[in-house]
């Protein structure tokens, strides 16, 4: 019998959400994504020792420099065992900066440039800000292609659509887990408001031609991968992904291209921000994740700190 994961891969590009490439090696994905805390995550591996050395090293106390070194190093190795792209994030505490992330932003591509890496294979990785997805309006007309994560909202969707960013990442287990505190609901299948909200971003994109890719991200189980079965791309932790693998039950393809979706959205700032505001969930949750990022940013610079 095909697994779950076969059967998955037929409709969906699958992504591995972790930095150990020994994991990747294993499940095979087609793309891998990082963040701050999986590369804080990656930096304990004994594999990984010599890419930390090697990022401190002539960074002449820049410790910034040493992190973004050191995101690099890990994707050059992710990208050594996947046929597809790696997406690596800009520091989030520049989450508010246009400016700064696009310094940041082509400082990341700048270094992936000199390790031999094209751009055809990387994605940055932003946070889903106005500043942002403005900042990476700017970066996709250059040739940069963007992945907008910490995404919890339709008008952060609309607003990255408009922006022609290439990807999403809205994360559905976060949203699962506001809802089921908020309400003390243990959300299954189609209600899950993780899934409803990709579900409705997915059908706005394809029903206005939208190029923007939707990635699903963040699942707590297996249902919640299963009902967006059909999405552009998910990416899974391994555990879950080795779940897949094991399973071999029959997978329905949930979304597809053809359904009805709503009117495109423009929204200027003044709009996003009141929409934002209106929204408690995504507007919890995004000052949430930034922080999370934020400290693990921190903790991963400490590391590389104690190196210089």
């Amino acid at each position: 019998m095909t697994s779950k994961l076969e059967q998955l891969k037929q409709f969906t590009t699958v992504v591995a959400d972790t930095g150990d490439f020994e994991a990747i090696a294993r499940v095979k994905p087609v793309d891998a994504t990082t963040n701050p805390s999986l590369l804080l995550k990656a930096a304990a591996i004994p594999a990984y020792a010599e890419l930390l050395n090697a990022a401190v090293s002539d960074c002449k106390g820049d410790v910034g420099l040493a992190s973004d070194r050191f995101g690099v190093a890990v994707g050059q190795e992710i990208l050594k065992v996947i046929p597809g792209r790696i997406s690596t994030e800009v520091d989030a505490r520049l989450s508010f900066d246009k400016d700064a992330m696009l310094k940041r932003a082509h400082r990341l591509i700048e270094l992936y440039d000199k390790a031999g890496v094209g751009r055809d294979r990387v994605l940055i990785k932003i946070a889903s800000t106005w500043e942002g997805i403005c900042a990476a309006e700017v970066l996709e007309k250059e040739g940069i292609q963007t992945n907008l994560t910490l995404l919890f909202s339709f008008a952060q969707a609309a607003a990255c659509a408009d922006a022609g960013v290439f990807l999403i990442s809205p994360f559905v287990g976060r949203i699962y887990d506001w809802y089921k505190k908020a309400n003390g609901n243990d959300y299954t299948g189609a209600d899950d408001p993780g899934v409803q909200s990709v579900t409705r971003i997915y059908n706005y994109y394809k029903a206005n031609d939208y190029k923007t890719v939707v990635m699903g991200a963040s699942f707590r189980n297996l249902n919640q991968i299963e009902q967006l079965a059909g999405c552009d791309r998910l990416t899974i932790s391994p555990d879950l992904i080795d779940k897949l693998a094991a399973d071999t039950g029959k997978l329905e393809r949930k979304l597809a291209p053809g359904h009805a979706g709503e009117a495109r959205l423009s929204l200027n700032e003044s709009q996003f921000r009141w929409l934002s505001n209106e929204d408690a969930m995504a507007t919890e949750k995004l000052a949430e994740g930034i922080r999370q990022f934020a400290r693990d940013q921190e903790k991963l610079e400490a590391l590389l700190q104690a190196k210089l």
